[in-house]
């Protein structure tokens, strides 16, 4: 994840040790370790209610992104090369709450890593990694939407399954191999061996990236967000369009071929509506942690640890937030959700059980 500290998604923890080793009266990560990082523990109230916040926005996460993936994939009706970019972007936040947020509580809480160097490093690369697949498959979801909304009709012979497939293998190929190469290189720290040194300590996770790799990383984030923006400003205005039309032609005639062609339209405007209004909260969640980030690196590594921990877990219950606005505009979710639950998925023939009106 993007830190408060000298880079991007991964270093924040250096400045976690640093801040932990400027304590007086603290306690050590490893006490019979002379290299041990030092540790200022919360007392068992704030401890519990932590716990209790951060192991929820886990539970959230993966509960909810699994029965996302598990409508869209046993349901035929939602077997569309939309929904399936959907089901691939739930299973980059089902993710991040199975092998980020559980260790993430753990260092938050505890003020130590407690689980090694090398899925130190893992950890670091699964953030990175899962933030990057959520954001381009955001950007591809929205191209989806405004070709949907702009030509409903034509639009399932131009993104087919093919297309969406090539947009999936996309958004985790090249998230998986950015985020891997720039750690496993060593291009992260480049210039920063002195602090890395300095700042090394057993029950830390000090993985940093130098200014360079944080405006890069910046960037990676800003083009797509732009993308995104532009599109959903021309999708709405497109369905305004589109309604004003519609309640003209209404006024006009009542032909099916019409009545068909607005429950399209309608239905397509509807999609695009709660997408946007998931990369809206999208954007909302990573925007200050990024801005943080490029502060931070360019002038010092100025935030503090507290301010630090609630940008970052912000940015986790991001993935717990899309089952829930699935839950909140979605009828067919909700028809998915009582099926799965319920157990009646178990049944013979479940998969054919009509979710959506034709």
């Amino acid at each position: 994840m993007a830190t408060g500290d000298d880079s991007f998604p991964w270093d924040k923890d250096s400045i976690l040790s640093r801040d932990l080793f400027s304590a007086t009266s603290a306690e050590l990560c490893y006490e019979n370790l002379n290299r041990s990082c030092v540790r200022s523990p919360y007392s068992p109230g704030p401890r519990l209610i932590l716990y209790s916040v951060f192991g929820f926005g886990a539970v959230l996460a993966v509960c909810g992104n699994l029965l996302v993936m598990t409508s869209i994939l046993h349901f035929r009706q939602l077997h569309s090369p939309a929904n399936f970019l959907v089901a691939s972007l739930a299973c980059a936040d089902f993710l991040v709450g199975v092998m980020v947020m559980p260790f993430s509580m753990v260092r938050s809480v505890e003020g130590c890593w407690y689980f090694g160097e090398s899925y130190c490093k893992f950890h670091s690369c699964f953030e990175g990694s899962f933030c990057y697949s959520s954001l381009f498959h955001l950007c591809f979801i929205s191209v989806d939407r405004y070709i949907a909304v702009s030509d409903p009709l034509i639009y399932p012979t131009r993104f087919t399954a093919s297309v969406s497939g090539k947009c999936i293998t996309f958004s985790w190929l090249l998230s998986i191999i950015y985020s891997f190469a720039l750690l496993y290189t060593g291009a992260n720290d480049a210039g920063l061996e002195d602090l890395v040194s300095a700042l090394t300590c057993v029950g830390g996770c000090q993985i940093a990236v130098n200014q360079t790799w944080v405006f890069i990383n910046f960037l990676l984030f800003l083009i797509p967000t732009l993308v995104m923006i532009t599109v959903y400003s021309k999708i709405f205005l497109i369905a305004k369009q589109q309604a004003q039309n519609i309640e003209k032609m209404n006024k006009q005639t009542a032909r099916a071929s019409d009545s068909y062609k607005d429950r399209v339209a309608k239905r397509e405007r509807k999609a695009a509506k709660t997408l946007g209004i998931a990369v809206a909260a999208f954007l909302l969640s990573w925007l200050p942690y990024f801005i943080d980030s490029i502060i931070d690196a360019f002038l010092g590594f100025i935030t503090p640890t507290y301010v630090y921990e609630i940008l970052v877990w912000i940015v986790y219950y991001n993935s717990a937030m899309n089952p829930l606005i699935y839950a909140f505009f979605y009828p067919w979710f909700r028809k998915a959700i009582k099926l799965i639950v319920s157990g009646k998925i178990l049944r013979e023939n479940s998969s054919t059980t009509k979710l959506i009106p034709e």
